[in-house]
């Protein structure tokens, strides 16, 4: 972030993914509404984006290259920004995604720190595209309807959910993308006053998510995930350790996870789901800072 006035701060990110479907559109809509998420968790609005491409021109035809673009003018333009140009390379596997520019006011801008005892956790959309992605690219998902609801989740933007959450006082606000719910939660407890205390069952998770896992379908991720936050991680009651695996699942577009007032948590949730964001809920809530344990699961 850089601030260029005393009222325009701007936002500058880049992301870029392999394609997690077969569908050059659907893999477009989903790199550009993963890449311009960064900007929606920070606060602020995208404006302009350049188009990162790697591309085997020798093994695919052009027209898989236009159908990614395609998708993701889709999501640029739903978002109210711009492509404004971008640059492609050969390469061997295809790779997509976007340099991103945003605006926000200095004053309004919200971090991945900063949660306060008492406020409560928001998660706008359900968890598990890894390991559905997985397990639709290796033949064991056959749920055609499972999927796409993976797949509407994964493209729809936090576009919605942030002009919402504008509206109640955001402590502290990140997006779940390949480091998972809990490690994105501990990365936010890290730079709190606070230890996050997450209900499993409340968790909103994409439909055969839990099935797959259950059927020995996991992803690469979800071990070095798991690592990352076991030294301050604490399972307890009656959270099943198996089922916990869904919150080290590395994710794709994932929602916004923000912290809020508790007072203000339930309003903020109506006002989400009012708005269209079906699956927003409260997941848990920050508490006096244990010794050990940044990071409580429940």
């Amino acid at each position: 972030m850089y601030r260029l006035t005393d009222e325009i701060a701007i936002i500058t990110t880049a992301d870029f993914i392999t394609p997690p479907v077969d569908d050059p559109f659907v893999f477009g809509q989903i790199a550009a509404a993963n890449s311009i998420s960064d900007v929606y968790a920070m606060g602020g609005r995208p404006v302009t984006c350049i188009n990162l491409v790697c591309f085997p021109s020798e093994e695919l035809p052009p027209e898989q290259m236009h159908g990614i673009v395609e998708g993701a003018l889709d999501k640029i333009t739903e978002s109210g920004a711009v492509l404004a140009g971008g640059h492609s390379v050969e390469d061997a596997d295809p790779k997509f995604g976007l340099a991103v520019t945003g605006v926000v006011h200095p004053d309004r801008v919200w971090r991945n720190i900063g949660a306060q005892v008492g406020d409560a956790l928001i998660l706008t959309k359900p968890v598990g595209s890894g390991v559905m992605f997985n397990a639709q690219n290796k033949g064991k998902l056959d749920d055609e309807a499972a999927f796409a609801g993976c797949i509407a989740a994964v493209t729809a933007l936090n576009k919605v959910a942030a002009e919402v959450l504008s509206r109640f006082e955001v402590h502290a606000c990140t997006d779940i993308t390949g480091f998972g719910l809990a490690g994105h939660a501990m990365e936010m407890a890290q730079g709190s006053p606070a230890t996050l205390r997450l209900g499993l069952d409340a968790v909103p998770v994409m439909a055969r998510a839990y099935d797959m896992y259950a059927a020995g379908v996991k992803t690469g991720v979800n071990a070095p995930n798991r690592a990352k936050v076991a030294p301050h991680l604490r399972i307890e009651g009656s959270a099943d350790p198996a089922r916990a695996e869904i919150l080290f699942d590395p994710q794709t577009s994932g929602g916004l996870f923000a912290a809020v007032p508790g007072d203000r948590a339930e309003a903020a949730v109506s006002a989400l789901r009012d708005a269209g964001v079906a699956d927003a809920v409260v997941v848990g809530e920050a508490i006096e800072r244990e010794a050990e344990a940044y990071l409580v699961v429940v």
